[in-house]
């Protein structure tokens, strides 16, 4: 049995996508109920040098939509240079969420050995497969930052279980 691109980019990035956007919802819940400005969670950080909260939020966003755009050969969606509060965060996560499901299967399921090129923030380009772009770079780079989200929310006192992290098990 083999598994197609499609369901390990986009059939994995929109539930946990629609997951993200449950942590900012307990996050904006914690706030009200402490009292505490939703600002100050979106600027926490696990380390000095780590993306805050909100820049975690949106490197999710970026690499679901950065390696279907490459996969698919079409333009990223792109965000404004903002700092996005936690209702524009969830905005960006359901305009993310329909991006990636805007690509077709067969788009993305016929880029498993072209040739693409992801450049990074600081402007230096590796080539991949589209297979190789999903496997060692984006699903990784996803869920890295999913989870460290997930982890400064933890860290901050947020009531959450790693079933908020998981989300429901799917349907058989």
């Amino acid at each position: 049995m083999s598994v197609s691109l499609h369901e390990i980019s986009v059939g994995v990035y929109v539930p946990y996508l629609n997951n993200l956007a449950g942590l900012l919802d307990r996050a904006s819940a914690y706030a009200t109920v402490k009292t505490v400005d939703p600002a100050v969670l979106l600027a926490l950080r696990l380390a000095p040098n780590m993306y805050s909260f909100r820049q975690q939020v949106e490197e999710v966003n970026r690499h679901a939509i950065l390696s279907c755009a490459l996969l698919a050969g079409r333009d990223p969606l792109s965000f404004v240079a903002s700092q996005a509060d936690i209702a524009e965060l969830k905005s960006r996560i359901a305009a993310t969420i329909d991006f990636v499901k805007s690509v077709r299967p067969e788009e993305i399921d016929a880029a498993g050995d072209k040739q693409v090129v992801f450049t990074f923030k600081n402007g230096t380009t590796r080539a991949f497969t589209g297979r190789s772009l999903l496997l060692t770079l984006s699903l990784p780079q996803f869920f890295f930052h999913m989870t460290t989200a997930y982890d400064i929310l933890r860290h901050a006192g947020v009531d959450l279980v790693k079933k908020d992290f998981l989300g429901p098990p799917p349907s058989p």
